[in-house]
């Protein structure tokens, strides 16, 4: 099993009233190796929090998400951070790419910054996966939409995470 939500819950604070609002309630789900899932719903249906519950970026308020068997709920910071960086793999609606880095050094950050070998032939590899070989010396502002966006794939496949998160690809 490489995901696995057992009964997660997310509930935030009315910003008028005194209770709690209710984004998310008892969710099961089971991914296995290679299997691929899409969630879809009305804005405002909790996809991005749920998402965000996903990345580790933020905890459930109830149940358990589990990656790998590893519960995220019970990892520090810093060791969430790691296994994040090691496990899972973003694509955001933003690209959040770094302006003043090529599409190459956007690409190999994620490997730089746990000093993995052989990053910059990983990180030419995954921009040849993207069709933009080419365009490893260009910054982002030299780039089309479509073009960023698909450094932003590159990016987040460079790792060959256990998962890979894609909001509205």
């Amino acid at each position: 099993m490489i995901l696995e939500l057992e009964n997660v819950g997310k509930s935030f604070p009315h910003p008028s009233r005194n209770e709690n609002v209710e984004v998310l309630r008892n969710l099961q789900l089971q991914v296995n190796q290679g299997e691929t899932v899409a969630v879809i719903g009305q804005s405002g249906s909790g996809k991005s929090t749920l998402l965000s519950l996903l990345a580790g970026l933020d905890q459930p308020t109830g149940g358990a998400l589990r990656i790998r068997g590893t519960d995220l709920a019970q990892m520090s910071e810093e060791e969430l951070t790691r296994f994040r960086a090691e496990n899972i793999g973003i694509i955001f609606q933003q690209f959040h790419l770094m302006s003043h880095l090529t599409a190459l050094e956007n690409v190999s950050l994620p490997l730089e910054i746990f000093q993995r070998a052989g990053h910059l032939e990983r990180s030419c590899k995954a921009l040849e996966q993207v069709r933009l070989e080419h365009r490893h010396d260009h910054f982002p502002y030299q780039l089309s939409g479509g073009e960023c966006q698909r450094v932003a794939i590159a990016r987040a496949v460079v790792v060959e995470p256990a998962i890979l998160l894609a909001d509205e690809p």
